[in-house]
């Protein structure tokens, strides 16, 4: 490859990135007119259309995607690359941008944070809310963390966490006014408040598997009085006996231990892969994000004692 094509290849990644040319020069401070000429002179020399434009719109060919799907974990390498060559192995530092869902942050992140960066005082964080499952290359970040079954095959993942529950509770208060549930057929007498995902805006549906039969899981699309995209609130209702919740069990953790909730339908929930530490490759693996790695392993080995 001619090594002049280089920082044109890098200009285009920006621009498909952002699908936007004004974006693109704000965040790489170039004008707007320089970056259009880039990607016309790289289309030249490709002798290939990369970018749909009109006044308003713009959008990617079919051989713009394939171009910026090979582009952007290469571009990811030679940044971990360069990154790395000047970090001190010894005392990782620098800035760890981490990818995370707003429920790992508050379970696993936020109550040792100040903890780890007194340990590693070279080190600052950026932790990037995302309740959907972000592309870490595209969004530049060092790590994600999401729940094990929702990962790409092609991620390097480590656990984090235990394994996990989907839990079904209520208040004591709750149950002092309605019979608890034997089975997820009769969650249509309740009144069960529901999960509107922040990123993809469904209606989460409950899930539960069968004691009796192998293999057999069941949804149930939750009714109630109550529907919310803040998982805290929906606590706080539950907390407050207005009606059932299900959600995963270390959320939950401190409420049941304290009998502030109260489980049901323990039998028909099924343990399943806890939170993943996310990453594109081993081999660039940075002392930052190993020094977080062994950080969160370290955690979770403790709460499993």
């Amino acid at each position: 490859m001619e090594p002049s094509l280089l920082p044109s290849l890098a200009l285009f990644a920006h621009v498909a990135r952002h699908r936007s040319f004004t974006k693109a020069a704000a965040e790489l401070m170039v004008s707007r007119a320089a970056l259009s000429q880039s990607l016309k002179t790289l289309e030249h020399r490709l002798d290939v259309r990369l970018l749909n434009r009109t006044t308003r719109d713009m959008s990617l060919t079919e051989e713009g995607q394939r171009l910026l799907e090979t582009l952007l974990p290469a571009l990811a390498n030679i940044e971990h690359a360069v990154r790395n060559v000047g970090e001190d192995h010894d005392q990782p530092s620098g800035l760890l941008r981490i990818n995370t869902s707003r429920l790992a942050a508050k379970i696993l992140i936020e109550p040792y944070i100040a903890e780890f960066l007194q340990r590693y005082r070279k080190l600052r964080i950026e932790l990037v809310m995302d309740d959907g499952l972000a592309n870490i290359i595209a969004d530049g970040c060092d790590a994600g963390i999401r729940l094990g079954e929702s990962l790409a095959e092609y991620m390097v993942a480590v656990p984090i966490s235990p394994m996990l529950e989907m839990v079904v509770a209520g208040s004591p208060e709750y149950f002092a006014q309605h019979s608890a549930p034997a089975s997820p057929k009769d969650l249509a007498q309740h009144n069960c408040l529901s999960y509107r995902n922040v990123t993809s805006g469904a209606i989460y549906h409950w899930e539960f598997n069968s004691p009796d039969i192998l293999d057999h899981t069941l949804r149930v699309e939750p009714r109630g009085t109550l529907t919310t995209n803040d998982d805290e609130g929906m606590i706080r209702a539950a907390l407050q006996g207005l009606g059932l919740i299900q959600h995963v069990s270390i959320a939950l953790h401190d409420y049941l231990e304290a009998g502030s909730l109260v489980r049901v339908l323990q039998p028909w929930s099924k343990p399943f892969p806890g939170y993943y530490l996310y990453v594109p490759t081993r081999e660039y693996m940075t002392a930052r994000v190993r020094a977080f790695l062994d950080f969160l392993i370290e955690k979770r080995d403790r709460s499993a004692i």
